[in-house]
């Protein structure tokens, strides 16, 4: 198994469609130009953006986390440029690019180190082999003050790893039940 790099990256993306939208380069200013945390191909990943879609963990109603029996009311929904988490807690929130994976394919996020320095953690499960759609994407504010996550940004780096074979059985041959995702979805049964 081998991380794939740059090249790779841009070759599935514009001709299989494995990102889209797809920035083939480094995007680090805005139209205006303005500073960006940045976003696109890199040597060996793939900075992806989040969207302007967030739910953001409350306690309002007092509901029991319980991820067998989720509670939507545990969130307030937001569109927004910019979140503002409460301290010590979290919100849920998706990628602009959308995903598909090639069978022979697994890949790994790891938060950017400009939230990480700001007590900002960035949490998303691996994308399995044949998964497809928008990645719900879990920003964990650790620290005592209010923290932004900003939209159209840069907040994660995807690394792709290729199997030397392809796996028996695929999240898409399995049914896997968040398949084909579109906006911040919530934890199923």
């Amino acid at each position: 198994m081998s991380i794939k790099s740059d090249k790779w990256i841009k070759k599935m993306s514009i001709n299989e469609d494995m990102i889209n939208p797809f920035s083939e380069n480094q995007v680090r200013l805005d139209e205006s130009g303005n500073k960006l945390i940045s976003y696109g191909v890199s040597s060996y990943g793939y900075d992806v953006r989040c969207s302007n879609e967030f739910k953001v963990f409350t306690n309002i109603h007092s509901a029991i986390v319980d991820p067998k029996s989720f509670d939507e009311k545990s969130f307030v929904n937001i569109e927004s440029d910019v979140c503002v988490i409460p301290p010590n807690s979290f919100a849920l929130a998706r990628t602009i690019e959308y995903f598909k994976i090639p069978r022979n394919v697994l890949t790994v996020c790891l938060g950017k180190s400009t939230y990480a320095r700001c007590g900002i953690i960035v949490n998303v499960t691996p994308l399995e082999p044949e998964w497809e759609g928008h990645v719900t994407l879990e920003f964990s504010n650790t620290t005592n003050l209010p923290a932004k996550i900003y939209a159209g940004e840069g907040v994660a780096q995807m690394l792709f790893f290729e199997s030397d074979e392809e796996c028996e059985t695929s999240y898409k041959d399995r049914g896997g039940k968040y398949q084909g995702q579109t906006g911040v979805t919530l934890p199923k049964t």
